[in-house]
């Protein structure tokens, strides 16, 4: 999976749990203050994004998040140590 399809299956997720209006999700979105989540909503999101990942999540990982950006990275990060490479 590359950045891109993180982005989509995290905006999608976004969208239709949290009901974010799609036109805010955006890569440079401030998880806090552009798409207004709470910290409650951020470990519901880290929990509905377990599905995607291939081990747990380090909650420290994403305590570094800001931006829609920083969770693809994170994602992506994530996934790259686990594949080896």
């Amino acid at each position: 999976m590359d950045k891109n399809e993180i982005f989509e299956k995290l905006k999608n997720t976004l969208v239709d749990e949290f009901d974010i209006d799609e036109a805010l999700v955006t890569p440079e979105a401030r998880l806090y203050e552009d798409l207004n989540l709470d910290s409650i909503d951020a470990v519901d999101l880290i929990v509905k994004l377990k599905s995607m990942l291939p081990r747990n999540i380090d909650p420290e990982v994403f305590k570094q998040v800001r931006t829609m950006q920083d969770v693809v990275n994170a994602i992506d990060n994530l996934m790259q140590d686990s594949s080896g490479k």
